[in-house]
């Protein structure tokens, strides 16, 4: 199969858009400190080790923003050697392909896509494409995973021009380690987050060696509603920006809108764990959104991928003798927990911060004013929390 890229044209403008990001913080830039797990070196999904992630963004016309992420669990062949996993679904109203396979055999055998709501069944298939021209991978059948939201408030998501299969394979080929570029980007170009522009967001927590040592990494693609808290203010509540705000003064006029949004989160740990307790692992990733406001809106699509890299609960699919795992005990997950729990959170805030206004036809999504949030962080004191935490070392 010969291989597709974009155009060059479309090539420049994505790097354009990933530079535009640079210039604005993320949570920990305002002194925004969330719990007291400390982060990994590029406070990333990357930070686990084998994790890639790569972006498409599409903006074309007067009408089409939105794109691709891809996340990439290792560079082995998924295939013949699947990664434990499991999906969680904190609220089912969504589309994620392949969730039914992961729940039955607990393992991915590919790459993860997001993109948007309309947009998963041509992923879906350029991903199968891609895997398929990688020798040995899946040419009997194939499970792709790809999950979505809904960011048709400023992309016409039912064009035909909106997602081609070119945009997958360019954010699966650029996929790498190292910083992951957030807000506006890939699958979170077009989405929102409590009525601001919402984005991509990523984040991390690297235990001592008293609990383990291990690694967790997020990522999210907000598009949720509720109240925004961060840290415990309710910076939501002070800019005028609250749950159901718009439709009871739009009730008024005789207009009814739908609630929710949705919000997909991946989850990554070099922990050697298999999927009953990634599903547990998961589960605890709607307490991180639950942290920032979210109430998982009956319209709200929210689904949890998580999965572990550790080479030690790997299996042969191809082994007819029993494969023997080495995994953590249900007692040593608590840590793990409370890290997924916090980088879940911090995700979202790094996701609003870093995302800029997007604007088409069809509407504006406004970033939040990063300004006005560092004066309502200050007022009710809940910067800097990592300056009263005592000394410590991470290989403790």
């Amino acid at each position: 199969m010969k291989k597709i890229i974009a155009t060059i044209a479309l090539l420049s403008l994505s790097t354009n858009l990933y530079a535009a990001e640079n210039n604005k913080p993320r949570a920990r830039d305002i002194g925004i400190e969330v719990g007291t797990i400390p982060t990994g070196k590029y406070n990333a999904i990357t930070d686990v080790a084998g994790v890639r992630v790569g972006h498409y963004t599409a903006n074309i016309g007067d009408d089409i923003r939105t794109g691709v992420t891809a996340i990439i669990p290792s560079d082995h062949n998924l295939y013949l050697n699947p990664v434990p996993a499991w999906i969680h679904v904190g609220n089912g109203y969504g589309k994620l392909v392949g969730e039914t396979q992961v729940r039955e055999f607990g393992e991915i055998e590919t790459p993860i896509i997001l993109t948007c709501t309309l947009c998963v069944w041509t992923a879906a298939d350029a991903l199968k494409e891609w895997q398929l021209a990688k020798p040995g991978e899946g040419q009997h059948t194939l499970n792709p995973i790809v999950g979505e939201t809904n960011d048709s408030r400023v992309n016409n998501m039912w064009s035909p021009d909106t997602i081609k299969p070119e945009y997958v394979f360019e954010a699966l080929n650029s996929a790498k380690s190292g910083p992951v570029e957030e807000g506006s980007v890939g699958a979170g170009r077009g989405t929102q987050a409590f009525g601001w522009k919402g984005g991509i967001g990523t984040s991390s927590r690297v235990l001592p060696k008293s609990l383990g040592g291990y690694t967790v990494g997020v990522l999210v693609q907000t598009n949720f509603g509720g109240d925004l808290v961060i840290n415990g203010a309710p910076v939501g509540r002070e800019l005028n920006q609250y749950s159901f705000k718009t439709q009871l003064e739009e009730a008024r006029r005789g207009i009814v809108k739908t609630d929710g949004g949705s919000m997909m989160m991946v989850v990554a740990t070099d922990a050697p764990i298999l999927s009953r307790n990634l599903d547990r692992l998961a589960k605890r990733a709607m307490m991180g959104i639950a942290r920032t406001g979210s109430v998982a809106h009956n319209s709200s699509g929210d689904y949890v991928i998580a999965f572990s890299t550790n080479k030690d609960v790997r299996r042969d699919r191809g082994a007819s003798d029993p494969v023997p795992s080495k995994t953590l005990t249900n007692t040593a997950m608590s840590p793990l927990f409370g890290a997924v729990v916090e980088a879940i959170e911090e995700a979202v805030y790094n996701a609003m911060l870093k995302a800029t206004t997007v604007t088409s036809s069809r509407g504006t999504l406004e970033a939040i004013d990063v300004d006005k949030v560092k004066a309502i962080l200050e007022k009710y004191n809940v910067t800097g929390y990592d300056k009263t935490l005592p000394p410590g070392n991470i290989n403790q």
